[in-house]
């Protein structure tokens, strides 16, 4: 497109799809250089998120302003923008949780919860990863998401006995299964939004690429703990975990309520495999046994359910909250100055809106307050309270620098129009490009750090690429946010935010490198499965039903 052509009034900057020689190749290449410096630095250079996510910042804007010729006073803005996303609503929700997490510890009740699983699951390692990294890990997912379950579930599995390493590493893989329908069904209300397509038909399509994986985690990480003779000596255990998972994930998110999909599927999945594990015991296996301190090797008094109080209180919370539609009061829309319509999207020939939706009642709010009445139903006094609050915050630090940089990139790129020569190069890919879609969602998710953002990313990119290409839209758009799923294992944003309740603090790249391979691995699974939909079984794709305007 000629810049000189007719623009809308307020337009600064016309972003270039091929500004390397006009050549598309190189473009694409030159784009991807941010991202890969990150990656290298993480996972290669073994450095801390935040000097990857530094690294990759400082690259981006050299390049956005250097060779696509951005201004550099948007080029600032474009990243303050992102900034400003990540501290609210994305980082109020992580701290409010994280708080919730030292209540429950100042409190007692958190120790409460780990005596309870150490009295009701079964005495082996490899069930306890199940119930707590898959099951609870996922209904945290559901409430909260944005790397949270990762942090809470990962301290537990420590509590019970696992190094934090092995902790973080099987926790970030079982927390790919729920994330598209995190945090109350976020991400496809983001995808509907930028495609403009209706979000329970995404959520329907999502609901039938996914169950294949929750159904499949908990045999691929057990195998990967135990071996293939834990599966053999667990199966049923890894039926049931995984099947009532994936079975009630499918039911929600077709027939009731994309929104509720994982809290309902991660509470049925709890219910269910501790329900099962009490009448089926596998035959002991002295290698997993789970480690006890002497008290309760000697039979400590078991305890009641009072370690549950903190996730139910915020499970209601949350679930009221929204149906109530509290986080709208004090809703402002603001429309970022300076940045908003200042930039012209070649790809799609329309001004880019910068819309910031500042939510003081966000679902961080709601978690803020199931940590106030856990504290004051424990008796927790105010100054240990804010005792909780202060520890928090030397917590969350470092992962709230981090991940404000790594969206402040996704913006850059954004606004810059390199996320546009990026997709615009994978859209290239013609016939492959289904099996190249899940892989889009993924660089999108690795780089935001959350499935809702990869989905405002990349979502109306997919829909664009399948109708040239002649594909399924509704299955390419889905596509992005089960594709996205996978990324979220390797996201510095959420091994930032995983890390920060362990020692392993600083040792993102040690994290990153475990989980790396599993990532893609199970994204070209997921590849394969989009290539069966679109050509093998087009009927597992749901009608798109006409929008009313």
């Amino acid at each position: 497109m000629n810049p000189s052509t007719a623009l809308p009034a307020g337009i600064v900057f016309t972003q270039p799809l091929t500004p390397i020689a006009g050549s598309l190749l190189l473009s694409f290449l030159v784009a991807a250089i941010p991202i890969a410096v990150a990656l290298i630095m993480l996972g290669v250079l073994r450095r801390p998120a935040w000097q990857a996510s530094l690294a990759g910042l400082v690259t981006g804007l050299i390049i956005a302003v250097g060779a696509w010729g951005m201004p550099v006073g948007l080029a600032l803005n474009s990243v303050a923008a992102g900034m400003a996303l990540a501290l609210m609503p994305v980082m109020w929700i992580v701290f409010n949780a994280l708080l919730l997490y030292n209540v429950a510890v100042k409190s007692g009740r958190f120790e409460q919860f780990r005596q309870w699983m150490l009295d009701h699951l079964p005495d082996d390692r490899r069930l306890v990863l199940l119930v707590v990294a898959f099951s609870f890990g996922c209904l945290l997912e559901g409430i909260s998401g944005f790397g949270t379950p990762v942090a809470i579930t990962s301290a537990l599995l420590i509590g019970l006995g696992f190094p934090a390493l092995e902790a973080l590493t099987y926790t970030l893989i079982f927390n790919t299964a729920p994330v598209a329908f995190g945090a109350l069904g976020v991400p496809i209300t983001v995808l509907g939004a930028v495609t403009s397509m209706h979000p329970d038909t995404l959520g329907a399509m999502v609901g039938r690429q996914l169950p294949f994986f929750a159904f499949l985690l908990p045999f691929y990480v057990v195998g990967l703990y135990g071996g293939v003779k834990s599966i053999a000596k667990l199966w049923p255990a890894l039926v049931v975990s995984g099947g009532s998972f994936a079975l009630t994930q499918f039911a929600t998110s077709n027939f009731i309520s994309y929104q509720l999909t994982d809290v309902l599927a991660s509470l049925v999945s709890l219910i269910v495999t501790v329900g099962f594990l009490k009448v089926w015991k596998p035959e002991p296996d002295p290698a997993y046994t789970v480690v006890r301190s002497q008290a309760q090797a000697s039979g400590a008094q078991r305890v009641g359910y009072g370690g549950w109080m903190p996730w139910v209180v915020v499970s209601v919370v949350v679930i009221v909250w929204v149906n109530l539609k509290l986080f709208t009061i004090g809703e402002a829309k603001v429309l970022w100055p300076g940045l908003d319509k200042a930039v012209f999207i070649s790809l799609y020939k329309k001004p880019y809106v910068a819309l910031w939706d500042f939510q003081p009642m966000g679902t961080g709010t709601a978690i803020l307050l199931a940590a106030i009445i856990t504290a004051a139903w424990t008796r927790t006094s105010v100054a240990d309270f804010f005792g909780c609050v202060w520890k928090t915050w030397v917590q969350t630090r470092i992962a709230i620098i981090t991940v404000m940089m790594i969206v402040g990139l996704a913006f850059l790129l954004n606004y810059s129009g390199m996320s546009y020569t990026l997709g615009l190069g994978v859209a290239s890919a013609g016939a492959l490009f289904p099996l190249v879609s899940a892989f889009l969602g993924w660089i999108a998710v690795f780089l935001s750090g959350s499935d809702t953002s990869g989905n405002a990313l990349f979502g109306n990119l997919q829909v664009v690429a399948a109708k040239q290409l002649g594909l399924d839209p509704v299955l390419m758009a889905a596509t992005n946010s089960s594709g996205g799923v996978m990324g979220k294992m390797i996201s510095p944003q959420n091994i930032a935010t995983g890390v920060s309740t362990t020692e392993l603090k600083g040792k993102e790249g040690l994290v990153f490198a475990r989980t790396f391979w599993h990532s893609v691995f199970l994204t070209a699974l997921l590849g394969i499965l989009v290539v069966l939909q679109q050509h093998v079984m087009p009927w597992m794709i749901p009608a798109l039903p006409t929008l009313h305007h």
